[in-house]
Protein backbone atom coordinates (compact mmCIF):
# COMPACT_ATOMS: atom_id res chain seq x y z
CA UNK A 1 0.00 0.00 0.00
CA UNK A 2 1.19 3.25 -1.13
CA UNK A 3 0.24 6.33 1.28
CA UNK A 4 0.19 10.04 0.55
CA UNK A 5 -0.50 12.77 3.33
CA UNK A 6 -2.37 15.78 2.04
CA UNK A 7 -2.13 18.35 4.96
CA UNK A 8 -2.71 21.98 5.90
CA UNK A 9 -0.99 23.33 9.31
CA UNK A 10 -1.03 26.95 10.96
CA UNK A 11 2.29 28.51 12.33
CA UNK A 12 1.94 31.10 14.50
CA UNK A 13 -1.19 32.77 16.61
CA UNK A 14 -3.80 29.59 17.15
CA UNK A 15 -6.20 29.61 19.62
CA UNK A 16 -5.51 26.92 22.35
CA UNK A 17 -7.05 26.07 26.16
CA UNK A 18 -9.06 29.72 25.34
CA UNK A 19 -5.64 31.65 24.70
CA UNK A 20 -3.92 32.52 21.56
CA UNK A 21 -0.77 30.94 21.37
CA UNK A 22 1.90 31.50 19.11
CA UNK A 23 2.71 27.65 17.65
CA UNK A 24 6.46 27.61 15.74
CA UNK A 25 4.79 24.29 14.58
CA UNK A 26 1.61 23.71 13.42
CA UNK A 27 -0.27 21.23 15.04
CA UNK A 28 -1.38 19.41 12.16
CA UNK A 29 2.04 19.34 11.06
CA UNK A 30 3.26 17.61 14.01
CA UNK A 31 1.03 14.82 13.60
CA UNK A 32 1.78 14.95 9.69
CA UNK A 33 5.21 13.61 11.41
CA UNK A 34 3.57 11.50 13.96
CA UNK A 35 1.88 9.73 10.65
CA UNK A 36 5.19 9.48 8.94
CA UNK A 37 7.73 8.18 11.63
CA UNK A 38 4.93 5.28 11.95
CA UNK A 39 4.27 4.27 8.53
CA UNK A 40 5.77 5.33 5.04
CA UNK A 41 4.40 8.61 3.64
CA UNK A 42 4.89 11.00 0.77
CA UNK A 43 3.34 14.43 1.82
CA UNK A 44 2.19 17.22 0.32
CA UNK A 45 1.12 20.85 1.70
CA UNK A 46 -1.21 22.44 0.71
CA UNK A 47 -0.19 26.27 0.82
CA UNK A 48 -2.48 29.37 -0.17
CA UNK A 49 -1.23 31.53 -2.51
CA UNK A 50 -2.06 34.59 -0.14
CA UNK A 51 -1.40 33.50 3.20
CA UNK A 52 -3.86 34.03 5.89
CA UNK A 53 -3.54 37.14 8.38
CA UNK A 54 -1.04 36.87 11.11
CA UNK A 55 -3.57 37.34 13.88
CA UNK A 56 -5.53 34.64 15.06
CA UNK A 57 -8.91 36.67 14.41
CA UNK A 58 -8.31 38.05 11.79
CA UNK A 59 -7.75 34.78 10.06
CA UNK A 60 -10.54 33.11 11.37
CA UNK A 61 -12.90 35.96 10.38
CA UNK A 62 -11.66 35.55 6.91
CA UNK A 63 -11.46 31.18 7.52
CA UNK A 64 -15.38 31.83 8.41
CA UNK A 65 -16.48 34.22 5.15
CA UNK A 66 -14.56 31.74 2.63
CA UNK A 67 -16.80 29.00 4.15
CA UNK A 68 -20.21 30.77 3.86
CA UNK A 69 -18.93 32.37 0.32
CA UNK A 70 -18.22 28.41 -0.57
CA UNK A 71 -14.42 30.09 -1.72
CA UNK A 72 -12.12 28.04 -3.22
CA UNK A 73 -8.74 30.01 -2.68
CA UNK A 74 -6.07 29.97 -4.66
CA UNK A 75 -2.99 27.78 -4.02
CA UNK A 76 0.62 28.42 -4.39
CA UNK A 77 0.87 24.54 -6.22
CA UNK A 78 -1.73 21.90 -7.16
CA UNK A 79 -1.25 18.26 -6.53
CA UNK A 80 -2.70 16.75 -9.75
CA UNK A 81 -2.93 12.91 -9.93
CA UNK A 82 -2.94 10.85 -7.37
CA UNK A 83 -3.24 7.71 -9.19
CA UNK A 84 0.21 6.21 -7.65
CA UNK A 85 -1.32 6.13 -4.41
CA UNK A 86 -4.11 3.46 -2.45
CA UNK A 87 -4.35 5.24 0.91
CA UNK A 88 -4.62 9.34 1.14
CA UNK A 89 -4.49 11.25 4.49
CA UNK A 90 -6.49 14.86 4.66
CA UNK A 91 -4.79 16.50 7.22
CA UNK A 92 -5.67 19.79 9.18
CA UNK A 93 -7.03 21.85 11.48
CA UNK A 94 -11.31 21.90 12.48
CA UNK A 95 -12.35 25.30 11.06
CA UNK A 96 -15.80 26.07 11.39
CA UNK A 97 -16.65 22.60 11.27
CA UNK A 98 -14.38 21.19 8.29
CA UNK A 99 -10.90 21.80 6.65
CA UNK A 100 -9.85 25.11 6.15
CA UNK A 101 -10.85 26.21 2.24
CA UNK A 102 -7.75 25.65 0.71
CA UNK A 103 -7.59 22.23 1.60
CA UNK A 104 -11.15 21.80 -0.41
CA UNK A 105 -9.69 23.38 -3.55
CA UNK A 106 -6.80 21.09 -3.34
CA UNK A 107 -9.66 18.25 -3.14
CA UNK A 108 -11.52 19.32 -5.92
CA UNK A 109 -8.85 18.88 -8.24
CA UNK A 110 -8.16 15.20 -8.04
CA UNK A 111 -9.76 11.87 -9.00
CA UNK A 112 -10.88 10.01 -6.15
CA UNK A 113 -12.25 6.73 -7.86
CA UNK A 114 -10.81 3.32 -5.88
CA UNK A 115 -8.79 5.20 -3.39
CA UNK A 116 -9.08 4.73 0.52
CA UNK A 117 -9.36 8.50 2.04
CA UNK A 118 -8.71 9.21 6.09
CA UNK A 119 -9.95 12.27 7.61
CA UNK A 120 -6.85 13.54 10.26
CA UNK A 121 -8.26 17.05 12.19
CA UNK A 122 -6.14 18.67 15.21
CA UNK A 123 -9.29 20.49 17.29
CA UNK A 124 -9.72 22.91 20.64
CA UNK A 125 -12.80 20.74 21.41
CA UNK A 126 -14.51 20.04 17.81
CA UNK A 127 -13.26 16.21 17.11
CA UNK A 128 -13.87 15.20 13.55
CA UNK A 129 -16.94 17.39 13.65
CA UNK A 130 -17.83 17.55 9.60
CA UNK A 131 -14.10 16.39 8.49
CA UNK A 132 -15.67 12.86 6.87
CA UNK A 133 -18.97 14.10 5.41
CA UNK A 134 -16.87 16.55 3.60
CA UNK A 135 -14.34 14.11 2.18
CA UNK A 136 -17.38 12.02 0.94
CA UNK A 137 -18.90 14.95 -0.58
CA UNK A 138 -15.65 15.79 -2.30
CA UNK A 139 -14.14 12.79 -2.71
CA UNK A 140 -16.38 10.85 -5.28
CA UNK A 141 -15.76 7.40 -5.78
CA UNK A 142 -13.59 7.00 -2.76
CA UNK A 143 -14.01 5.17 0.64
CA UNK A 144 -13.81 7.32 3.71
CA UNK A 145 -12.36 5.54 6.50
CA UNK A 146 -11.55 6.07 9.87
CA UNK A 147 -10.94 9.84 11.01
CA UNK A 148 -8.58 10.50 13.54
CA UNK A 149 -9.25 13.91 15.70
CA UNK A 150 -6.45 15.20 18.18
CA UNK A 151 -7.00 18.05 20.52
CA UNK A 152 -4.53 20.88 20.38
CA UNK A 153 -3.32 20.49 23.98
CA UNK A 154 -2.77 16.71 23.40
CA UNK A 155 -0.06 17.05 20.17
CA UNK A 156 2.91 16.74 22.16
CA UNK A 157 2.19 13.70 23.86
CA UNK A 158 -0.05 12.41 20.80
CA UNK A 159 2.67 10.20 19.14
CA UNK A 160 1.67 6.78 20.18
CA UNK A 161 -1.76 7.19 19.65
CA UNK A 162 -1.70 8.75 16.20
CA UNK A 163 1.25 5.49 15.07
CA UNK A 164 -1.68 3.26 16.29
CA UNK A 165 -3.92 4.67 14.56
CA UNK A 166 -2.03 5.19 11.23
CA UNK A 167 -0.63 1.31 11.64
CA UNK A 168 -4.32 0.10 11.76
CA UNK A 169 -5.47 2.33 8.88
CA UNK A 170 -2.55 2.62 6.40
CA UNK A 171 -0.42 -0.67 6.40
Amino acid sequence: MKNLIIYFSRRGQNYAEGNVVNLVKGNTEIIVDYIRKAVSADVFEVVPANPYPADYYDCTRQAKQELNEKARPALKRTLTDIGEYDNIVVAGPCWWGTFPCPVLTQLEALSWTGKKVFPVITHEGSGLSNAPSSLRQLCKGAFVGNGLAVHGKDVPDAQAKVAEWAIRNLL
